[in-house]
């Protein structure tokens, strides 16, 4: 077998290779029943078990709490960006939105669609490089929710700190940092992730609800929308991402291996710090964002002269360090250093980038 390369892809993202592995042993023949798990009836008691010890495992490595309920639906973290103001924003009520980056733009213009939104706090007089202080956020006293996204992928930016918002609920965009180190879940209200970065495949996204959010949809909310009608059918309504949901499973359980999420966050501090440190004692390549601000799992950078960005994209394929070029919306360059990939990743792509510096700077 060749050598796997480094992926650094935003998403979809790296997998854990030990998780490959099992999934590629067990493709054609689950645990000796002589089907896959692709073919198995999502209400079999072999797939309710697997569903049912993700779901558990999930719960214990985030100490999630009895009184939310986990849910793994389909339609991906942009779908929930239309459920979220269906099951939690009444119709003359208003929810407070705080604007980072794309992610949190998208959402706050979908809620748009349902309801009356405030822009409590916008990174925009920061150009998106700094995160404003919650003492310049104008909140809604009696909002129905504040949303923020945790970490921006596109642009890299990241709250190192929870908002405080009393007894207004917090609903927060997780897709790209959630599982990468401890988190309080009392805080919130709602959190939600898409699958494709640290938890598994596309096709899945993962949504952690308390209980007393859960049953207040709108009349218009579609069937396949309402929080009740998830949690109820035990996210089996209809036929869930039965393939997405037993990989996440396996990711839960070797995230449970490693050490948990205690674990994957000294290794994704040693991981960032790598990096960033590389960049910011280097004249050649930069990073703009705050360093309060900066993301833990997606790292852009830029370098000197935006003319050698083809050739070191070539170079760094050649070596096999994968999907490193920028988003779109902001070229440059962008390291997505998920759990899945190793501090050996890392120091790879640094040795590259000193290796390109010093032939190009």
């Amino acid at each position: 077998m060749s050598k796997r390369a480094y992926n650094f892809c935003a998403g979809p993202a790296a997998l854990p290779e030990a998780v490959l592995q099992r999934a590629q042993a067990e493709l054609l023949d689950w645990q000796g029943k002589g089907l896959s798990v692709m073919e198995m009836s999502h209400r079999s008691d072999d797939y309710m078990a697997i569903a049912s010890k993700a779901e558990q495992d999930l719960r214990d490595l985030l100490d999630v709490p009895s009184n939310y309920k986990i849910l793994f639906l389909q339609g991906g973290a942009s779908q929930q960006f239309a459920e979220i103001p269906l099951n939690l924003l009444p119709e003359e009520g208003t929810a407070d939105y705080v604007e980072t980056g794309i992610w949190s733009r998208k959402a706050l213009e979908e809620a748009r669609r349902y309801g009356n939104v405030n822009v409590a706090a916008t990174a925009r007089p920061y150009d998106y490089f700094a995160i404003p202080g919650q003492n310049e956020w104008r909140l809604t006293p009696d909002a129905a929710y504040v949303h923020y996204a945790s970490n921006e992928t596109i642009g890299g930016l990241q709250f190192d700190w929870i908002p405080q918002t009393g007894d207004v609920p917090l609903v927060v965009d997780m897709s790209s940092d959630l599982l990468s180190r401890p988190l309080d879940v009392s805080r919130f209200g709602l959190i939600y992730a898409g699958a494709q970065k640290n938890i598994g495949p596309s096709g899945l996204v993962v949504v952690i609800v308390r209980e007393d959010l859960i049953g207040h949809a709108r009349t218009v909310c579609p069937t396949m929308l309402d929080y009740k009608i998830a949690a109820d059918n035990g996210s089996m309504y209809n036929t869930p991402a039965t393939f997405s949901w037993y990989l996440s499973g396996l990711v839960f359980e070797w995230l449970k291996g490693q050490g948990g999420v205690a674990a994957m966050e000294q290794r994704n501090r040693a991981k960032k710090d790598l990096l960033y440190g590389y960049i910011d004692g280097s004249g050649f390549y930069t990073n703009p964002i705050a360093l309060n601000a900066r993301s833990w799992m997606n790292v852009p950078f830029r370098l000197a002269d935006e003319r050698l960005d083809k050739d070191f994209l070539v170079g760094a394929d050649a070596r096999g360090l994968l999907n490193l070029k920028g988003h779109r919306s902001v070229g440059g360059m962008r390291a997505s250093i998920y759990n899945a990939l190793g501090l050996d990743a890392v120091e790879a792509l640094v040795a590259y980038m000193a290796e390109f510096e010093k032939e190009r700077g």
